[in-house]
């Protein structure tokens, strides 16, 4: 099977589709087959990003050099 060659058949059909319920079913399936990264990590990782993200809006941060400074030990030289 040529992927490809069938793709272009699928799209020639669905631009000759006119039944609302076959086009709600396709987008039905994109949906599904786009899944959003969020709910693909741990609510461990949720909550850090979460946690970081309030810290930047309270203006809890460092700028570059401060980081820099304090993870000197760990980078190449």
């Amino acid at each position: 099977m040529d992927i490809q060659v069938e793709k272009l058949n699928l799209i020639k059909w669905l631009t000759e589709v006119d039944e609302p319920s076959v086009i709600e079913q396709f987008i039905a399936l994109k949906n599904e087959q786009q899944k959003d990264w969020w709910d693909q990590i741990s609510e461990d990782e949720r909550a850090g990003i979460e946690k970081g993200l309030a810290e930047a809006d309270r203006g809890d941060t460092l700028s570059h050099e401060e980081v820099m400074a304090k993870y000197q030990k760990w980078r190449s030289k």
